[in-house]
């Protein structure tokens, strides 16, 4: 079934639908997408084409969404949730005291960067222990169920971050406050078992 909304010509700047032809078989996939009933008081086939081309415009964008949308996860413990954003070309093997070595990127939940391994001009990696201090515990955490290879953007709840503490200045100003949700962006590079 071909559907054709017409001869489309410029004048002036203006496109101008000059024939407009839907077969049964459209209708009737319309009609399936319950768009008939709410289209059956539009006078004109202009109106019924303007109005078909917006409900299934807004029904194709809404597929997409719900397709985009990414599968959220938690961690063994159920503290941390976290959505995959490239999946891991290595199981899952890091265990306390390993090194590791990742790229990562902290916010904080109105999207303000207070860390990253990067910035304009350079790009690094931090190595660390898992289960050290070098971390906040939700990122040691995270990293012990990812993959090499694995970008997750996670979610660490205030007590495997800075807690109720925050990271403050002695003047009283602070870059995280006291009870703050964190979001990181973390990429496994490697990871390693330390020499004996």
């Amino acid at each position: 079934t071909v559907v054709t909304l017409g001869d489309i010509h410029a004048q002036n700047h203006r496109f101008k639908v000059t024939e407009t032809m839907i077969s049964l078989k459209s209708l009737t996939f319309l009609a399936m997408l319950g768009l008939v009933s709410s289209l059956s008081n539009v006078g004109s086939r202009r109106a019924f084409v303007a109005k078909s081309a917006a409900v299934l415009g807004g029904t194709f964008l809404a597929t997409q969404e719900a397709q985009a949308a990414p599968q959220i996860f938690t961690t063994n413990d159920g503290k941390i949730k976290y959505a995959t954003i490239k999946d891991a070309r290595e199981k899952p093997t890091s265990q306390a005291g390993d090194i590791v070595a990742v790229e990562y990127t902290g916010y904080l939940t109105d999207g303000t960067i207070f860390d990253a391994t990067h910035a304009e001009g350079k790009k690094s990696i931090l190595m660390f222990q898992i289960g050290g201090n070098a971390v906040v515990p939700g990122v040691s955490e995270m990293v012990q169920e990812m993959g090499v290879g694995q970008k997750v953007q996670a979610i660490i709840p205030p007590e495997l971050a800075f807690g109720d503490k925050g990271l403050c200045l002695e003047s009283g100003e602070c870059l995280i406050k006291p009870g703050s949700t964190l979001v990181y962006d973390i990429y496994l590079k490697r990871t390693s078992i330390p020499p004996p």
